[in-house]
């Protein structure tokens, strides 16, 4: 199934206790629905020493928040994203505000 934001989009949070802020997505769980943005939702993560990491210690880590909660950045505001399909069978991702073109999901059909 299609999502609204992909790896590598700028989004704003929309909702909790990161409401406001922007990042990255670094990752998505799809199962889960859940996605990991950049510098948003930092927890500390106590590490117990490991052969690659044997001075164990506390980290700061980026935790998954949920995909709902987060709209791609479109000239520094939050926007929808609704599907379009092109004449030549192209299917694209687009803005509802403003309608530009975010990502071509897939190119046009053959034949």
């Amino acid at each position: 199934m299609a999502r609204h934001v992909k790896r590598g989009d700028q989004v704003m949070v929309t909702s909790g206790n990161n409401k406001g802020q922007v990042g990255e997505i670094l990752s998505i769980d799809i199962e889960g629905d859940r996605v990991v943005v950049s510098g948003i939702n930092v927890r500390k993560r106590n590490l117990k020493p490991t052969q690659q990491r044997p001075q164990g210690g506390v980290i700061e880590q980026e935790m998954p928040i949920h995909i709902s909660n987060v709209s791609p950045v479109v000239e520094g505001r939050p926007s929808r994203v609704r599907f379009e399909t092109k004449a030549d069978g192209s299917k694209v991702r687009v803005a509802v505000r403003g309608g530009k073109e975010l990502h071509v999901l897939r190119g046009p059909r053959k034949g």
